[in-house]
């Protein structure tokens, strides 16, 4: 009987081992045959959608990024002075123009920020941030405080050029913004209301944006160049000038503009691409002024509405309105109704991008342009970009320093005006940028007739008394109207 039952228990057993491995090898392979089932689906759909591999935000390493820009970004402050002088017509009247006349200053301030591009003390920041200014003043993320000058303004793209007197300043990597991508992740750092060194995040939204900003903002001698980025990253009044800086802490924008009806974040914001920053800056320091090509067209975007009245093939590429007289596209062949389709090797789909892609660029420089024409061929065109006087040469930094005072730049009178006006002599602001004759109201377009009630002749003859005057000024100036004033001030 008990080797009965000693069998029977062997016999349990013998058939209950089987059972226990089974269990066992099924339940450790379990998860693997799961994950290898899932993998493989991943694997398969990727494939066929040729889907980029997926970063999420908690992988992106958004600290690294923010230290390397945070030390790299400043605040700028700045005191702006106006200027207006009131006329006593009875001291005139007994001693001549200018005399008895009162000066009123008016003052204000403003904020913003900047970044540091090179370890000698260059800062790139917005031409709004310090239009006007009368005095700069930086602060470094460490404290640090230094009093900046302009290097040079290009109200074009709304870029401006500081310097300070300092070495060894930790500059900002700087990137590619040919190279972002809608959906990129980004981060703005800058000053807003006053709050330093403030890093918030968001995505690329769009590219080559054109927001009719500059236009609204610039005088009339002034072509705006906006293709801007697009971003959700938060930006509020103070953050113009500063950073934008992909998640390597590189450079690729110089935030500029917000679009708001409060006047305060709402959703977007807008950078310049600092590909074309690069080129103004360099620009600036190396000329005093940017040299700007063109290339001698009027250009409009393609809608579908132009499609069909022009009988074009689609909507792509940019549409030549007007090939202009003498223009370096007209030497080159283009033709009124052709469509620019490329600038080198990139693509052009918006007035936008064209502005951009040219504005990189020098007069001189000649750059291989592919049109398509009416019937549909399409070609390449090699266009050498002209300055705005129709010149292939540089200006020479000499050459701008002569023609230049007190932040404005002059040209000579032509027969023409002379004719039209009815004068002999004087010479007229071509543009305007922060300095003495913009915070007492003279525009662009204004004519100077006299300085000091002595006849003003030539650019040389008005900029050298301007720049060395030590005393009280008295400009005679005429309006656009032809109508004739004073202006005087202290220097």
């Amino acid at each position: 009987m008990k080797n009965n039952f000693k069998l029977l228990g062997i016999g349990l057993i013998g058939g209950m081992l089987p059972l226990i491995i089974f269990i066992t090898l099924n339940q450790t392979n379990s998860t693997p045959q799961l994950d290898t089932v899932t993998n493989q689906q991943t694997e398969t759909f990727g494939t066929k959608t040729a889907l980029r591999p997926y970063t999420s935000a908690t992988e992106i390493d958004f600290v690294s990024a923010s230290e390397n820009s945070l030390n790299s970004v400043v605040h700028v402050t700045t005191k702006v002075e106006t200027t207006s002088f009131q006329r006593d017509l009875f001291s005139e009247f007994l001693y001549g123009p200018g005399a008895g006349g009162r000066e009123f200053k008016q003052y204000g301030s403003g904020a913003g920020s900047g970044v540091i591009v090179s370890t000698d003390g260059y800062i790139v920041t917005n031409n709004h941030v310090i239009q006007d200014a009368q005095e700069i003043e930086v602060t470094l993320n460490d404290n640090r405080k230094y009093t900046a000058t302009v290097v040079g303004t290009d109200p074009s793209t709304d870029v401006a050029v500081l310097k300070i007197e300092e070495k060894n300043l930790l500059a900002i990597p700087i990137g590619n913004s040919d190279n972002i991508q809608v959906g990129e992740w980004v981060l703005a750092v800058g000053n807003p209301f006053n709050l330093t060194s403030t890093v918030t995040a968001g995505i690329i939204s769009a590219k080559t944006r054109n927001i009719n900003l500059l236009s609204e903002q610039s005088s009339t001698n002034i072509v705006p160049i906006e293709s801007f980025i697009q971003t959700d990253a938060a930006v509020n009044p103070g953050n113009s000038g500063g950073a934008l800086v992909n998640t390597q802490g590189e450079l690729v924008g110089i935030n500029t503009a917000i679009a708001s009806k409060t006047g305060s974040y709402s959703g977007y914001s807008f950078a310049i691409p600092v590909n074309l920053v690069k080129k103004v800056l360099t620009d600036l320091i190396d000329y005093g002024i940017v040299q700007r090509g063109y290339l001698g067209v009027q250009i409009s975007n393609i809608t579908q509405e132009l499609v069909e009245e022009k009988k074009l093939a689609n909507t792509k590429g940019v549409y030549i309105a007007r090939v202009s007289e003498n223009g370096g596209a007209e030497k080159a062949g283009l033709k009124d109704g052709d469509v620019i389709l490329k600038v080198g090797t990139k693509t052009v789909n918006s007035v936008a991008s064209l502005q951009e892609e040219v504005g990189k660029r020098r007069p001189g420089d000649k750059v291989n342009i592919t049109i398509r024409n009416s019937t549909g061929s399409e070609y390449i065109k090699e266009v050498t970009l002209r300055n705005s006087d129709g010149k292939t040469t540089l200006i020479r930094k000499e050459e701008v320093k002569k023609n230049t005072a007190l932040g404005a730049t002059f040209i000579e009178l032509t027969t023409k005006d002379k004719d039209e006006l009815n004068i002999s002599n004087g010479v007229k602001i071509k543009t305007l940028s922060a300095g003495k004759l913009k915070s007492l109201g003279l525009t662009e377009g204004m004519i100077i007739l006299k300085i000091n009630n002595e006849a003003i002749k030539s650019i040389k003859q008005l900029t050298s008394k301007l720049n060395s005057a030590n005393r009280g000024v008295l400009l005679e100036i005429m309006t656009k109207s032809g109508k004739r004033d004073y202006v005087g001030f202290g220097l």
